[in-house]
């Protein structure tokens, strides 16, 4: 069977390609692409027609950063239902952080998160190893074992690598085996028994504050290790002013340093907190509108490498409670998308700048398949119409967990259509097949 997206606009970072053009694909991978109306089709039976006309086709989307909650935590998200959510949002391919229960710094729960996802049998799910193990930076883990099991980078997030000296051996043992060393940045001593962002709205609250410079001085330290060391560190989930900037000097200097940030950075500030809405908790928490600004400077000018969503999935048992009792984080697989167009009708980037930090840069930073769309290479792609408007249901989600500030708002663009390997795993409408 041949499938035939025709008169979508593609829209593809890596070849800077953005405009109108069919794409054809057989066994799982893109025989052809070419302007529309050239293809003739030898047998119109044998061929899934879909109508992409007004819509964007792009790289499947990649997030390098979720947690699918399972093994441990079932009751709050699976590789499955996770796999569905990812799917829906337009993602092709994720990467699971090791805090799961057990943590994942053993051959055997990297092979087990495989396996799941293989039963699973939707997008492409990528473990991340932690760096410590059981993440108590103590002693490092088996980086070459964990990468022989399937591993593509290593981190503890959930937690901070505290000493430096064994953050120091890991940037270099990961060296080694060429394993991406994703760094959670947080200084426990001045954000312990935090819950906020340490300013105006905690004083008002009287909610105990996170200061901006818990993350700073971390960011400060890796950046300075990397430096040391000449391999790469990723800083996950960026949040403050200061990181924005201690990242762009050391990307000037030429120190191999890259970054992400979450759409809730750029998308709210901590006045979202005012009510004790427990979806508005989160870790980095929310900041100053300074911040955000901040941020969207740091996408626009390129200090920010990636969009990443940092799904993080509770149930109501951790999320319908007092707020210094809650958990922190929120899903964010079906919302990232919408999110992230508004910046680009905000002009904060255009819109091929948004899908590579949604794709071509995390696959890039992860050395893994995606990011682009390439005649001969496998078939991750997504369908995305720009212009569909929605006010964001509770039961709309995909997701087993529903901890979302942005329930009941207006969004704007949704992924109509998810293909991995040419395989569609996420269809929202039967988009006008013809054959």
């Amino acid at each position: 069977m041949i499938t035939w997206i025709k008169d979508g606009e593609l829209v593809d970072p890596r070849s800077e390609t953005k405009k109108k053009l069919d794409i054809v694909i057989k066994k799982g991978k893109i025989e052809s692409i070419l302007p529309p109306g050239k293809f003739n089709p030898p047998n119109t039976a044998d061929v899934k027609i879909i109508d992409a006309s007004g819509m964007i086709i792009t790289p499947g989307l990649i997030d390098m950063h979720v947690h699918f909650r399972e093994p441990g935590e079932e009751y709050k998200e699976t590789i499955a239902t996770g796999s569905h959510a990812a799917a829906a949002g337009g993602f092709t391919a994720v990467a699971c952080m090791p805090n799961t229960r057990p943590i994942n710094d053993s051959r055997s729960v990297t092979e087990f998160i495989l396996e799941r996802a293989r039963k699973a049998n939707l997008i492409r799910v990528y473990p991340i190893a932690a760096i410590s193990m059981g993440s108590r930076s103590e002693a490092l883990t088996e980086f070459g074992d964990l990468k022989q099991a399937g591993a593509v980078a290593v981190s503890d997030d959930g937690r901070p690598v505290t000493s430096s000296e064994l953050m120091r051996r890991a940037i270099e043992y990961a060296w080694f085996f060429r394993l991406p060393v994703i760094s959670h940045c947080q200084d426990l001593d001045l954000s312990n028994n935090g819950i906020m962002h340490e300013g105006t709205i905690s004083t008002k609250l009287g909610l105990q504050g996170i200061p901006a410079a818990s993350e700073e001085i971390m960011v400060a330290r890796e950046i300075l290790l990397a430096k040391l060391t000449g391999y790469p560190v990723h800083i996950a989930h960026v949040s403050t002013e200061g990181s924005v900037k201690f990242i762009r000097q050391a990307k000037e200097e030429g120190i191999p340093i890259t970054a992400e940030t979450a759409p809730h950075y750029f998308s709210l500030d901590h006045t979202a907190v005012i009510g004790f809405d427990t979806n508005a908790k989160m870790y980095p928490p929310l900041r100053e509108p300074k911040d955000v600004e901040a941020i969207k400077r740091g996408l626009s000018d390129g200090v920010i490498d990636v969009i990443a969503t940092d799904h993080a999935p509770h149930s109501p048992i951790e999320k319908d409670i007092e707020f210094d009792k809650a958990a922190f984080g929120i899903i964010g697989l079906e919302t990232a998308l919408p999110l992230t167009l508004a910046l680009v009708r905000e002009g904060v980037m255009d819109l091929t700048t948004a899908i590579e930090k949604l794709s071509y840069n995390p696959a890039s930073i992860l050395s893994i398949k995606g990011g682009t769309l390439e005649e001969g290479k496998e078939a991750d792609l997504t369908v995305i119409d720009t212009n569909n408007e929605y006010v964001l249901q509770k039961d709309s989600f995909q997701s087993k967990s529903h901890n979302s500030p942005f329930i009941g708002q207006k969004m704007k663009g949704k992924a109509i259509l998810t293909m991995v390997g040419g395989r569609i795993v996420w269809n929202l409408t039967e988009l006008n097949p013809d054959s």
